[in-house]
C-alpha cells in the first residue's frame, strides 16, 4: 500500500471556487451506447458520470462549474438545466478542441486563479480522505503550475495500461520512459493555474503538451488518491461497475 502524503495547511490561501468538467468527447470506445447518449450522461448505479463529478465539486465548495460540450451537446445542456447548484456555464465547441484547447477556450469563464479540471467520463470513490478538498489544501502557487491526482495502477479497476507517471519524495512527477512501467496513472482530476496556458498552442491540442512544459520547469506535481478508481471504457465495463457500486450503495433505484 502506498503512504498518504502529508497535506499542507490551506489556512492562509484563498479557496479554489471554480472548476471545469470536460464533457465534449466522442466516447468512441463506448459505442454503440454513445451514438445516442454522450458518455458523461451514462448512468451507473442511479447517477450519471457527469452528475457524480459535479456533486463532488459542489461538496468541496466549488461555486461555479464550466462544462464544455460538443458531441450530442444539446442532451448535455438539457440535462444540466435540471441542476439548481452549483452555478453552471456552458462552453460550446463547434469543432473538437481536445483537452487543452477546450480548457483554453473556457479560460475567460474560469478566471485568473487556480481551478479544477475533471474528465466528465471518469468514476472514483474516495477513501478516508476527500480527494478534491485535499488537493486544494496541497496546492502551492509558488511551486506548482499543475497538480494531478494520481491513482496507483495496481489499485485501478479495469486498467490494463503501463502507467503514466513516477513521483519523487517532494511530489514532483515525470513521465515513464518508453518501454518501462510506471506505478501511477493520471486519474482525470487536476488543478491547473491559468499561467500554464501562457503561449499555449492555438486551436485543438492536448493538455499533455502543457504537462511536458511543466515537467521541464519542475512545476508538475502529483497527489496520491487513497480510494478506488474505475476504468469505464467499454460497454462491458458498465455492468461490472454498476453491480459493484450498487453493493456499496444498497437501496439505489436504477433509472
Amino acid at each position: 500500500m502506498h503512504q498518504k502524503r502529508q497535506i499542507m495547511s490551506s489556512d492562509a490561501k484563498a479557496p479554489i471556487r471554480r472548476a471545469m468538467v470536460l464533457a465534449a468527447g466522442l466516447g468512441t470506445r463506448m459505442r454503440p451506447i454513445t451514438h445516442k447518449i454522450p458518455k458523461p450522461l451514462v448512468n451507473i448505479a442511479g447517477r450519471t458520470l457527469l452528475d457524480r463529478a459535479i456533486d463532488r465539486l459542489e461538496a468541496a465548495g466549488i461555486r461555479k462549474v464550466v462544462v464544455n460540450v460538443h458531441h450530442l451537446a444539446d442532451k448535455v445542456v438539457k440535462h444540466l438545466k435540471k441542476r439548481t447548484s452549483p452555478k453552471i456555464q456552458i462552453s460550446d465547441e463547434p469543432a473538437r478542441l481536445e483537452t487543452g484547447g477546450g480548457v483554453a477556450r473556457a479560460l475567460p469563464m474560469l478566471g485568473k486563479k487556480p481551478f479544477f479540471v475533471i474528465n466528465g467520463d471518469i468514476l472514483w470513490l474516495d477513501g478516508p480522505y476527500p480527494s478534491i478538498s485535499d488537493m486544494a489544501a496541497m496546492w502551492d502557487d509558488e511551486r506548482m503550475d499543475a497538480l494531478l491526482l494520481l491513482q496507483p495502477t495496481i489499485e485501478a479497476y479495469g486498467y490494463e495500461g503501463d502507467g503514466d507517471f513516477l513521483m519523487d519524495a517532494n511530489g514532483r512527477i515525470v513521465r515513464r520512459r518508453e518501454r518501462h512501467l510506471a506505478p501511477y496513472l493520471f486519474s482525470g482530476i487536476q488543478i491547473l493555474h491559468p499561467r500554464l496556458f501562457n503561449n499555449a498552442p492555438s486551436g485543438s491540442f492536448s493538455l499533455n503538451v502543457l504537462y511536458d512544459r511543466a515537467i521541464e520547469c519542475e512545476r508538475l506535481y502529483g497527489y496520491l488518491h487513497d480510494g478506488e478508481w474505475f476504468h469505464v471504457g467499454r460497454p462491458s465495463d458498465l455492468e461490472v461497475v454498476d453491480a459493484y457500486l450498487s453493493k456499496q450503495q444498497p437501496g439505489i433505484r436504477r433509472k
